[in-house]
């Protein structure tokens, strides 16, 4: 029998190395291109495998926290009852649809040519590179994309690849959690629940992962070290989770745990996040902004209250993005995650949202951060960051799923603040980071030149020191010009695009809630300036300077691009039911889980 077994692994590599070659695959340096012979590659996968059920825990838990049982609770639809379409608004959107499609298969073919199995294609050079374990990010990261877009033969090509993965080791050294979890974890579960079930093997495969992540959670206080130097547990030495942790590493876990408990029914992987969230839960309104927490936690003593910085931006975000997804993944069975997300919104509200001042007066709002709170030198810093560009979808969510309809206005004008970062660029795309002018009273916002000099100049700390030195308001004019500064930025500090997706991530939810055909349309004109300016022979490339119309191009390619950007972009423009939002939840990295129904 063992040497059946052989034969069939013999048979099935070939007949996969022959199918890849087929399909234009080959070459780039992809894990079967630079194995001469695909069976050693195969019999070296199995030959390390590591069973991670078998290897002892330091600190097991006794009794573990049970999933939410029962009915699921009767939950507000979330999407917009669509009526039928004309004939000329259906050729138009399926023209979109299709413009957009074909993007997403220029990058990925390119992935197929230079680093299939590989995490990323270099879309300048035609190369690859491994930051995320090396077990091919982008390829999982684009599963359900394949399948949403109706690219099935492709979809299968690669589910069959992805049976050769071995997820219990790597040759990092040290794995990121968090970005394994959403990328690998959610990218294998996302495509399991999209395809009904009918491919086991991306289940097995998450199971096998998320096993091997389980042991990261072995400390004293089974709280997760989310930098992990995995080989460590191996050997039975001691874990303690960090001391300086960004806050979305800890709670940016729930959704793909749960979801696996959800589908296999083991306890351990919800129990695991769900101790996350009752320590984060009970020091809510212990932190130095009662409802939010702080950017940087103290994760082995348990200690979330201590530092001054509070934000929906980068090492924060996801964090609160998943208090009404969680709720939603669960069938409204906890109440804990609703009141997570009234604390935290009632905060941001209050201090967290401010309105910009613009030339066009739009009445639209930016997402900033709070510093040195509860000192002497609190303030709101007036930054905008791409990353919290999502905060207008989950507003949007969290008014429909826990009927704060109010609170629809605020989703909206969110999001319209992130397109208009994009629209006043000269390219078309926002920023990675920018400042603005806040209205200090968001009823007087009226833009006029002199005002927005004004603030620059106090802002800038100008102050006329002598008789002959320039006027301050002189100075911050010259300042405008020197830096390249559009009205109503102040600074825009770091000009890069990164293929990011959070922009119109939240102007696809806003769609899908209202209706409002006009999103399309900005959403198209984002499409095709990201698209103009992005795309290379190989692939599509992240952009130095969005302020430039000649901006240059960097060798990166994030999964995410094919993962979420273009898929939001492709779903704005396809039929309202496809992914419907009363049928899913999207993990943060776009990966759509099956709601209890």
């Amino acid at each position: 029998m063992a040497y059946f077994r052989r034969r069939i692994v013999f048979v099935a590599v070939a007949l996969l190395f022959c199918l890849y070659h087929f399909h234009g695959i080959s070459g780039g340096g992809g894990l079967l291109q630079t194995q001469t012979d695909p069976i050693a590659a195969t019999q070296t996968i199995i030959k390390n495998r590591i069973d991670w059920n078998a290897v002892p825990q330091r600190y097991p838990v006794e009794s573990m926290i049970p999933l939410p049982s029962g009915t699921p609770a009767k939950i507000p639809n979330i999407q917009y009852k669509f009526g039928k379409e004309t004939k000329a608004g259906k050729r138009k959107r399926q023209e979109r649809l299709e413009a957009i499609r074909e993007s997403f298969l220029h990058s990925y073919r390119g992935y197929q040519k230079y680093a299939w199995l590989q995490d990323e294609v270099t879309p300048l050079s035609g190369e690859y590179k491994n930051g995320f374990g090396g077990w091919g990010a982008t390829l999982i990261d684009t599963l359900d994309t394949l399948w949403i877009m109706g690219m099935k033969k492709e979809f299968a090509i690669a589910v069959a690849a992805v049976e050769k993965i071995d997820f219990t080791s790597s040759d990092s050294k040290v794995i990121s959690v968090f970005e394994t979890t959403i990328r690998y974890v959610g990218g294998l579960l996302g495509a399991y629940d999209l395809s009904r079930g009918k491919y086991p093997v991306l289940l097995k495969k998450a199971v096998e992962l998320g096993d091997f992540l389980y042991a990261a959670f072995d400390t004293p206080n089974r709280m997760p070290i989310t930098y992990w130097e995995w080989e460590k547990a191996t050997s039975g030495e001691e874990q303690e989770a960090g001391t300086s942790v960004p806050v979305a590493d800890l709670g940016s876990l729930s959704m793909e745990f749960t979801r696996l408990t959800q589908l296999t029914g083991d306890p351990k992987y919800f129990d695991a996040v769900q101790r996350i969230y009752d320590g984060l839960a009970e020091q809510q309104n212990d932190t130095r902004l009662p409802g939010m927490w702080p950017l940087m936690v103290n994760a082995r003593k348990m200690d979330f209250t201590k530092d001054a910085t509070f934000t929906f931006g980068a090492m924060s975000d996801s964090l609160y993005e998943y208090f009404p997804k969680q709720y939603l993944l669960v069938g409204g069975l906890s109440e804990q995650y609703r009141k997570m997300y009234e604390g935290t919104i009632k905060a941001a509200k209050k201090h967290i949202f401010f309105r910009p001042l613009n030339e066009e007066n739009r009445d639209i709002l930016v997402s900033g951060t709070m510093r040195d709170v509860a000192t002497q030198s609190e303030r709101l810093d007036p930054e905008g960051q791409h990353l919290t560009c999502f905060v207008g979808g989950m507003v949007g969510i969290g008014a429909k799923v826990f009927n704060r309809p109010e609170e629809l206005d605020t989703a909206r004008r969110l999001t319209d603040g992130c397109i208009w970062s994009y629209e006043a660029m000269p390219t078309g795309i926002g920023p990675e980071i920018f400042r603005a002018v806040p209205c200090l009273d968001p009823g007087d916002c009226t833009f006029s030149l002199d005002r927005y000099y004004h603030w620059i100049a106090t802002d800038m700390h100008y102050r006329e020191e002598d008789e002959d030195e320039d006027p301050p308001l002189t100075r911050a004019k010259a300042f405008v010009k020197e830096m390249g500064l559009f009205p109503g930025f102040t600074e825009i500090r770091e000009r890069k695009y990164i293929l990011r997706p959070e922009a119109i991530e939240s102007v696809f939810i806003m769609y899908r809630i209202t209706g409002d055909k006009t999103l399309q349309d900005k959403a198209w004109d984002m499409f095709q300036a990201v698209n103009r300016y992005t795309r290379t022979d190989v692939a599509h490339a992240s952009i130095e300077d969005v302020t430039s119309t000649h901006p240059r191009k960097i060798d990166s390619m994030e999964s995410f691009w094919t993962a979420e950007t273009l898929k939001y972009y492709y779903l704005i423009f396809a039929e309202p039911d496809l992914v419907s939002l009363d049928d899913y939840v999207f993990n943060t990295e776009a990966h759509p889980f099956k709601r209890p129904s």
